[in-house]
């Protein structure tokens, strides 16, 4: 068996993740707090992947990163990247696609905190950053856990995206899920079922550890 998807998929998902949470948090802060009027509009646009078919943002990204069109052409003639058929490609997809998976999250938990916790941090003269990552993050500790563990799990799972954008290329943008696509269409099962298992364990083992963090962290403050 290859190991080579399989890493390429961790890596994918850490930096997907990781990026993800600096993103996040600033959209996040401005969902949960403000009455803006475009706050649907944002809510809406956040949340279209996980009602959006894969192979739809999947195929609206080739388009917009093709060499040949406006925004790809731009990159590739004064940035020199291509985003099409690469894995920078890759990590744009999976921003967008498993955005909705921390920013809810995050969303969620911020909404919980009494308006009044943020009101006395600015009267002790704490600025909006300073209260968000002195006061409020460390109040939504399991909010925050469940949101980097959805996005790195949700991004090791893409298929019809990273498909989309990426391709099939060995070593480069074959990541495991695609891997296990070509293992059946091969009709080699075994390795296919060896990589299914592998991130079948994983991911539970993944989910397993969140709540029961949650859980112990409910135990904890809400006796």
């Amino acid at each position: 068996m290859n190991w080579e998807p399989l890493i390429l998929s961790f890596e994918l998902a850490f930096i997907t993740t990781m990026i993800l949470l600096v993103i996040s948090l600033p959209i996040s802060y401005w969902l949960a707090y403000s009455n803006s009027r475009i706050k649907p509009i944002v809510e809406t646009l956040v949340s279209m992947p996980l009602v959006l078919p894969p192979t739809v943002l999947g195929f609206y990204f080739l388009l917009a990163f093709s060499p040949t069109n406006g925004v790809g052409a731009w990159l590739e003639s004064v940035l020199g990247i291509q985003l099409v058929f690469s894995f920078p490609g890759l990590v744009v997809a999976s921003l967008v696609y498993s955005l909705p998976f921390m920013v809810h999250p995050l969303q969620s938990g911020l909404s919980t905190i009494p308006q009044s916790t943020r009101e006395a941090s600015f009267v002790l003269g704490n600025s909006r950053v300073r209260t968000l990552f002195r006061v409020l993050l460390p109040n939504i500790k399991p909010s925050l856990l469940t949101g980097i563990v959805l996005s790195f799990a949700h991004t090791i799972g893409e298929f019809g995206v990273v498909l989309m954008i990426g391709g099939n290329i060995p070593g480069k943008t074959r990541v495991a899920s695609i891997a296990i696509y070509d293992e059946v269409e091969a009709l080699n099962y075994d390795n296919a079922n060896y990589y299914s298992l592998i991130l079948f364990t994983i991911t539970f083992l993944i989910l397993l550890s969140v709540y029961l963090v949650n859980r112990n962290y409910q135990k904890q403050y809400f006796k």
